[in-house]
């Protein structure tokens, strides 16, 4: 990761944690104040808007949780097609058998 990226990444985080909105002009203003050289407005520009209407806090907290923002579109599908889910359910369960090393006549301690 790039100075200008780093810098870019922690004005976002102090903006986010004092619950101000992010913008590039924003986030300028803190990489500038903070004495970071030679940060291009372009990164401002695109983390702005790659953070643009998202909770930075809430992505943190959802860091490696695997449910991340997957979990509102499930459930809205499992309310109406829990039918559809269980037979894609056994087919992944049915794949992983069939890849299996002891299928293949090897495993780790032959």
């Amino acid at each position: 990761m790039s100075i200008q990226e780093q810098a870019a990444s922690y004005a976002a985080l102090i903006l986010a944690d004092d619950g101000v909105e992010i913008t590039a002009d924003k986030l300028q203003t803190l990489i500038t104040a903070a004495k970071v050289p030679e940060v291009e407005p372009i990164w401002t520009s695109l983390f702005a808007k790659a953070l643009e209407g998202k909770d930075v806090k809430e992505l943190l907290l959802n860091v490696g949780s695997g449910s991340g923002a997957a979990a509102p579109a499930g459930g809205a599908a499992a309310a109406g097609g829990a039918a559809e889910a269980a037979p894609a359910a056994e087919e992944k369960k049915e794949e992983e058998k069939e890849e299996s090393d002891e299928d293949m006549g090897f495993g780790l301690f032959d």
